[in-house]
């Protein structure tokens, strides 16, 4: 099993003081709704959370909250089937040479809400910073899906 990230390696050390422990999961939560949207989940994780995965396509629970309740706060390779684990291996990790010709995820979630705090004239103080919102969700899955498309690309090159 390999980890991609955990909310709780963000919530220590230099974590913002003030903001709930639960705004470490708002960047892994957006990433994991996109997986669940795309079916790249695993038959394990739909037979364990087939209710849940409902809630989440519905709108009923947002991808944080999904991996809180259902991932224990913890995004790995058994939440996701081959292509999805393929595809986080590739652009989840900053340091891979897709992510090297394009950008990681958390490089594309930084530079997605730096650009809107700087259109609203306002500070971007961290990626912890991040409403956990519908709105916000919908301006990273954008970014997501053509990252997933060139992924493609470049795996048939």
């Amino acid at each position: 099993m390999s980890k991609y990230d955990d909310a709780s390696w963000h919530y220590g050390g230099d974590y913002p003081q003030g903001l709930a422990d639960e705004c470490a999961a708002t960047h892994i939560g957006m990433f994991l709704k996109w997986c669940i949207e795309k079916k790249l989940y695993s038959q394990e994780l739909f037979e364990d959370s087939e209710q849940e995965i409902e809630e989440l396509l519905e709108g009923e629970l947002t991808g944080a909250e999904f991996l809180l309740e259902v991932c224990d706060e913890k995004f790995v390779s058994y939440d996701l089937n081959e292509q999805g684990n393929a595809f986080a291996k590739a652009y989840y990790d900053e340091d891979t040479a897709f992510t090297a010709k394009y950008n990681s995820y958390l490089e594309d979630y930084t530079s997605v809400f730096n650009q809107k705090a700087h259109q609203a004239n306002q500070h971007f103080d961290s990626i912890y910073h991040v409403a956990d919102t519908q709105e916000n969700y919908l301006l990273i899955k954008t970014v997501i899906d053509k990252r997933y498309i060139e992924w493609l690309a470049y795996m048939s090159e």
